[in-house]
């Protein structure tokens, strides 16, 4: 068995292609192949369901697989070992994030390009679930998500920061909107939220049942994007936690209103527990725990009520309504 083999094989799980994996793999369909069917044949099971095409993977498969990425990364961890005695110059990590943590994700991607200048890190909009699920399969090194669902048997846990919520509007001229509003006010407006599969529509709709409403939600997306273009355009509000709120969606008639009674989440960094840990992983998770991100997005809730302040008429939500 060569690490090659195993190679092929994490690339087939993730293209689901023979030729995509190929070429992923830089070798010819052919010879992936192959070396798919001389791993079969070492372990003596069929690992993947074939007809002219890559069905999927077999229940043994399955098990096989987990094991071949848990090798690859023990085998990426000892190249990093090795490495890191001669620099921290570059490297790379896989990180999972919930779509509300635009400006977090963002502040420690800034920082760990400072630490690790020639880092890649590949960054991915994902619900809470799939985090959990692609960090236990490997797939990622660090997932950025809320804490109060995590097993704590199977992944390691910091908190980052609290997570606030305000009312978002945009300009729209037959509604006036109070600078701070309650739950059952909120309720009333047409809103856009995130898809009832991402926790933080869950966190949501348990604030909206403790006050005893249903709200009024006219679209559901899991693409933040798509809140953003509804509420500027006017025709819908949205609730969000401030971290999801870049500096270039704010203005232009765009307001924030804090909710009564307030609601806030702890979101944190996960990773797998592991016995050996590899050194940039732990590094990254050190460099995360020494941030202050708390005070970090409070001033760019600050910018932010700056900017929703002087986008347009009417009285607008100041940095102490928050507190």
């Amino acid at each position: 068995m060569f690490v090659r083999q195993l190679t092929y094989l994490v690339a087939l799980a993730q293209h689901r292609h023979f030729a995509q994996a190929a070429e992923s793999c830089q070798v010819t369909q052919p010879a992936l192949s192959a070396g798919l069917r001389q791993l079969e044949k070492e372990l003596g099971i069929t690992i993947i369901r074939r007809d002219r095409r890559f069905i999927g993977f077999t229940p043994e498969g399955e098990r096989v697989l987990l094991w071949a990425r848990q090798m690859l990364a023990s085998l990426d961890g000892l190249r990093q070992e090795a490495e890191f005695s001669k620099t921290v110059a570059g490297g790379h990590l896989e990180v999972g994030a919930v779509p509300s943590s635009f400006q977090a994700s963002m502040l420690l991607t800034v920082a760990y390009r400072r630490v690790v200048p020639e880092l890649r890190l590949g960054l991915h909009s994902l619900s809470t679930r799939s985090i959990l699920q692609r960090v236990k399969r490997r797939e990622l090194h660090l997932g950025i998500t809320y804490l109060d669902q995590i097993p704590q048997q199977i992944y390691e846990m910091q908190p980052l920061y609290s997570e606030r919520y305000v009312l978002v509007a945009g300009a729209h001229p037959g509604r006036r909107l109070k600078a701070r509003m309650s739950w059952g006010e909120a309720s009333r407006l047409p809103l856009c939220l995130f898809s009832r599969d991402m926790h933080n529509r869950e966190i949501i709709d348990e604030a909206f049942q403790l006050a005893g409403v249903a709200p009024r939600v006219i679209v559901e997306t899991n693409t933040i994007s798509v809140l953003y273009a509804m509420v500027r355009s006017g025709e819908m509000c949205s609730v969000m936690p401030v971290s999801a709120l870049p500096d270039y969606f704010l203005g232009r008639g765009i307001t924030l209103h804090p909710l009564d009674p307030p609601l806030s989440a702890i979101v944190g960094m996960l990773r797998l527990r592991q016995k050996i840990v590899p050194p940039l992983l732990e590094k990254a998770w050190q460099l995360a725990s020494r941030l202050d991100l708390q005070g970090q997005l409070d001033a760019v809730l600050g910018d932010a009520l700056h900017a929703a302040s002087a986008g347009g008429p009417g009285r607008r939500a100041h940095k102490e309504d928050l507190s």
